[in-house]
């Protein structure tokens, strides 16, 4: 089992510590560096600067927003981060949510599984460099009845295959990312509960004649809080799990809170939710179940942390990727060595 770093959103406060990060990352043997958007940074941009800072360590985007590009523009952001990064680029695609593509990008959130079908047709068609002709039904490439031809992409990419992630949560979203993707980018995934994901998953994959060990990647990003006392560093992640389960999306349409049903929590996903849609978001972090973090997460000591990954890579996981659940660098810094050692004492390395 491999390990990465997520960086998060860049421009909270913390941008030249997440350089230091990247490049720590680098230097430990870190496979692979991602970096997200939401409505603040976008994520080419982090990631081509991160590229620059460092020698080895992947890079990869976590998510690119489908709503924020056309398809043959992130197959141009693709092929050029591949090429400026000598071969480092993952692409990572997700749908966003309701909130994001209609309030911030202006496009309506329906039929998100078709779309992104057909947003991965578009790019694979794209990225192997021939003319691009699609019909579909969000997308007509050349436009008909006007000036239009088909093109194709200039730039060539380092590698023939440049990975593509889907990052999916709900079972039909899951299967068809076994089937279209090369790896999936997963959150809130729990050893306990990991038939949650992995039998859509394995479904996908079977449709198209692989399984999940022919080569595809289970990416899930866990956060890691390291110390001895447990409930401290369990708290240390209520607020993050409070935004997603309660704040990611409106009422109707939370992929997080869904999730954290499916997994026994209904009635705490719903006290959640309730609390931060009326802004109590000190009380929705204090009704996120402690067993609920603890499953999804890294806490404890270096021990307590291997018995863990142990648990992830019995599951299935191929590349576990760790979200330190500090602000602050040295406490990040801290995370990154923990996570070498940990991984290094299971025999994982």
């Amino acid at each position: 089992m491999r390990l990465g770093i997520n960086l998060g959103y860049w421009g909270l406060g913390m941008d030249a510590d997440n350089t230091a990060v990247a490049q720590e990352a680098d230097r430990l043997g870190y496979s692979v560096c991602w970096a997200a958007e939401a409505y603040g940074s976008d994520a080419a941009t982090v990631l081509s600067f991160v590229a620059a800072k460092t020698e080895r360590i992947d890079v990869g985007s976590a998510i690119f927003q489908i709503p924020a590009r056309t398809p043959a523009m992130t197959a141009m952001t693709a092929a050029t981060l591949d090429t400026l990064s000598g071969g480092r680029f993952r692409l990572g695609l997700g749908v966003s949510g309701p909130q994001v593509s209609e309030g911030w990008y202006g496009v309506k959130f329906d039929k998100p599984l078709a779309r992104t079908r057909e947003y991965v047709e578009i790019i694979r068609k794209a990225m192997s460099r021939e003319r691009l002709v699609h019909e579909g039904v969000n997308w007509t490439l050349p436009l008909p009845g006007g000036p239009g031809k088909p093109i194709k992409l200039t730039v060539h990419p380092v590698r023939e295959h440049i990975p593509l992630y889907i990052a999916a949560i709900g079972p039909k979203n899951l299967e068809q990312t076994g089937e279209i993707a090369d790896g999936w980018l997963g959150i809130f995934f729990s050893p306990e509960h990991a038939a949650l994901s992995l039998d859509p998953l394995r479904a996908g994959r079977a449709k198209v004649g692989q399984t999940l060990e022919d080569g595809f990647d289970l990416c899930p990003t866990v956060t890691i809080a390291v110390g001895d006392d447990i409930k401290a560093g369990v708290d240390s992640q209520r607020s993050y799990a409070a935004l997603y389960i309660g704040g990611m999306g409106s009422k109707e349409k939370n992929f997080y809170n869904q999730l954290a049903r499916r997994m026994g929590y209904e009635q705490a996903a719903d006290e959640i939710q309730e609390k931060y849609l009326a802004r109590d978001y000190e009380g929705a972090a204090a009704a996120v179940p402690h067993d609920l973090i603890d499953a999804t997460s890294l806490v404890g000591d270096t021990a307590r942390i291997a018995d863990r990954m142990q648990a992830y890579a019995d599951a299935g996981v191929t590349t576990l990727t760790l979200a330190p659940a500090g602000f602050g660098l040295e406490e990040r810094i801290r995370a990154l060595r923990t996570g070498v050692e940990a991984l290094e004492r299971a025999g994982l390395a």
